[in-house]
């Protein structure tokens, strides 16, 4: 079985592949502050509680996006699993060459996202990942990673304009009813809501007016069931794409390490 973990500024998404099936997941609080051993002792609970043996876990894969994690993140599969986890980033086989002014500045997931969506569709398509922030990513026809879009994500600006604005309060992030909202609460829901779904549409038809192409695009991230049914260009909503993505780039991996031996 593979074990394979998505570290994001927000979450920590994990999930164990039997083969191709995923045959279980969790979604963890991401604390850069824990140790190794804060989250070994989590994990490994998660994974018997799901009655998984910890010796069936035969690799580990790992996407991370906060630096001060990647130590603990190998520590933990050392230490808890016995393995050594498959760090995604340079070095590490993903067969999607990044057009890219510098190729080690793409964030691991979005290059994960771009592997998913591409294997599972071999065409042209847009990424849209709403995360601590909202990434675009465009993938051509052929394959290739051709860049995108970072703006701020929905919760973080939610959160500064509750922070920056003494008047306005926390509010929770649903689909108004109306879009003119009657009272300050649904004001505010209604501007973001609305707003974030009129950002994404915008995005997505300037991406395709640009490129001169009409392509699928996916979404994935927490928020993307909420925002995906009001938007007018997204296609559909994988809430696995990271974790498939993963497990597409270990297969890889491990492809290339059996050729290797073979020619020894």
């Amino acid at each position: 079985m593979l074990l394979a973990i998505d570290i994001g500024n927000t979450n920590i998404v994990l999930g164990v592949y039997e083969g191709k099936k995923l045959i279980t997941h969790w979604r963890l609080l991401t604390q850069p502050e824990q140790t190794a051993d804060e989250y070994g002792v989590l994990i490994s609970h998660l994974v018997s509680s799901a009655g998984i043996r910890r010796e069936q876990i035969h690799s580990i894969i790992a996407s991370c996006v906060v630096p001060p994690m990647l130590g603990m993140t190998q520590e933990l599969g050392e230490k808890f699993f016995g393995l050594s986890p498959v760090m995604v980033g340079p070095g590490v086989k993903t067969g999607m060459p990044i057009l890219y002014d510098n190729p080690k500045d793409v964030g691991a997931d979005r290059i994960v996202n771009g592997v998913a969506a591409y294997e599972k569709y071999h065409d042209s398509c847009i990424v849209v990942d709403f995360g601590t922030a909202t990434t675009f990513d465009f993938i051509s026809k052929k394959g290739e990673y051709l860049g995108g879009s970072i703006a701020p994500g929905l919760l973080i600006s939610v959160e500064a304009l509750f922070q920056r604005a003494s008047k306005l309060p926390r509010v929770e992030i649903v689909k108004p009813k109306e879009v003119v909202g009657k009272n300050t609460v649904h004001s505010i829901q209604s501007g973001i809501f609305y707003g974030y779904v009129g950002l994404v549409d915008g995005i997505v038809r300037r991406i395709q007016k640009e490129n001169r192409v009409k392509v699928k695009v996916i979404a994935t991230g927490g928020l993307a069931p909420l925002i995906a049914p009001e938007s007018s260009v997204i296609g559909e909503v994988d809430e696995f794409l990271t974790l498939d993505g993963l497990r597409i780039i270990h297969e890889r991996n491990s492809a290339q390490e059996l050729k290797k031996s073979m020619r020894k």
